[in-house]
């Protein structure tokens, strides 16, 4: 019985080993199915993931086509001329102003009007005066002309001859005297009518009726022929590039443009702010104003630029960027330099080739990288562009 033991005793110790190593060599096969089971999902997920579209888009590539080259210039619109009206006489009262600032007049019209009945009196005085003065040429000449014919008889002496013809001569002078100061009066008369020196529009009034006009007092301004121009700033560089007769135009604050000429570029350059000016004639409008600021932009030419929608521009971090789409319909932001712009459209300068495939609208939901999905334009997809993209 203790021999039956002895050997039954290893016999179990072999068999233990025996279990412990099948059980550890079924474990061992087991882990690796269960881990690629488990991993079978995450699989599958990444796959879906990685075919899902961030956003549906419609493409374009940049158009090439001649564009205006133009000059941006910032400046006042100014009157063309105006005219500082003013009584040409003094001391008088004025008794009636016809007109107010923003009236339009004509030439000649008669804007105000001063007393005149001191104008008047004297006026009456320096008439008497004239036919007095007439009445004594008329009979010097008769006295001289008596003389003259006594002069060969001696019946007269040659002292009194002369009296006589010197008399005609004084009262002759008299006449053209009084005839003068009869003008004057009739002109200082006229005067007491203020009237307008040309067609435009009164842009400043300084009468009151009552006051009491002085010569060279301004009363009114005038804007000569209601004519305005754009006195645009330029830099001494720009100045070259501009003449007589280039087109410009006013942008104004609605979006519409104004339609101008250059008139004139200044011969000076001012040495403080090394600008210059440009006049620029302006067709009437009501829109503008004599006063106000305005952007503009001369024509110096046209160009042929590469544009694309202004919508597929973006800018991020102060940079100007496109997405373009790849042969993989994976979109690759690309960073661009633009130029002009001119209606819904930009001009791409550089780091964008000819032929290149950009989102055209929407860019601003996709980041670098992203997967879309790309449609014919004009296509309907509200839906899919008002959806969050896919993270």
């Amino acid at each position: 019985m203790k021999l039956n033991k002895q050997i039954l005793k290893p016999a179990l110790i072999v068999g233990a080993l025996v279990l412990g190593a099948a059980v550890w060599l079924i474990a061992s096969q087991r882990e690796p199915a269960e881990a690629a089971t488990a991993a079978k999902p995450s699989a599958a997920a990444a796959s879906a993931a990685q075919g899902k579209a961030a956003l549906t888009v419609t493409t374009t590539t940049p158009r090439s086509a001649a564009w205006a080259q133009t000059l941006a210039a910032n400046g006042n619109v100014a009157p063309w001329e105006e005219a500082a009206v003013g009584p040409e006489t003094g001391g008088l009262r004025l008794v009636e102003v016809n007109v107010n600032v923003g009236d339009k007049v004509k030439r000649g019209q008669v804007l105000a009007r001063l007393s005149s009945d001191t104008v008047e009196a004297t006026l009456a005085q320096t008439r008497a005066a004239l036919a007095e003065a007439d009445a004594n040429l008329a009979e010097a000449q008769a006295n001289a002309e008596r003389a003259r014919q006594l002069q060969t008889t001696g019946a007269i002496s040659a002292q009194q001859i002369n009296q006589y013809l010197t008399a005609e001569q004084t009262a002759r002078a008299r006449v053209q005297a009084q005839r003068a100061a009869l003008k004057s009066e009739e002109l200082r008369l006229s005067q007491t009518r203020i009237l307008a020196p040309d067609d435009g529009v009164i842009s400043k009034r300084e009468a009151a009726v009552g006051s009491i006009a002085q010569p060279g007092q301004e009363l009114f301004r005038l804007i000569r022929r209601g004519r305005l121009e754009w006195r645009a700033e330029v830099t001494d560089a720009e100045l070259a590039r501009l003449a007589p007769g280039l087109p410009a135009a006013l942008l104004m604050p609605d979006g519409s443009r104004l339609e101008g000429k250059v008139r004139m570029v200044a011969p000076t350059i001012d040495p403080q702010s090394r600008n210059a000016i440009v006049y620029v004639d302006l067709p009437p409008d009501p829109r503008v104003r004599a006063g106000m600021f305005a952007r503009g932009e001369f024509e110096l030419g046209h160009s042929t630029a590469m544009s694309l929608p202004q919508s597929a521009v973006l800018l991020r971090d102060g940079f100007q960027y496109v997405l373009q789409v790849g042969p993989d319909s994976r979109v690759v932001q690309t960073k661009v330099a633009t130029g002009r712009r001119q209606g819904d459209r930009i001009e791409v300068l550089g780091g964008l080739p000819a032929q290149a495939r950009v989102v055209a609208t929407g860019g601003g939901f996709l980041s670098d990288g992203d997967l879309v999905k790309v449609v014919p334009e004009g296509t309907a997809l509200a839906a899919s562009s008002a959806s969050s993209p896919a993270r």
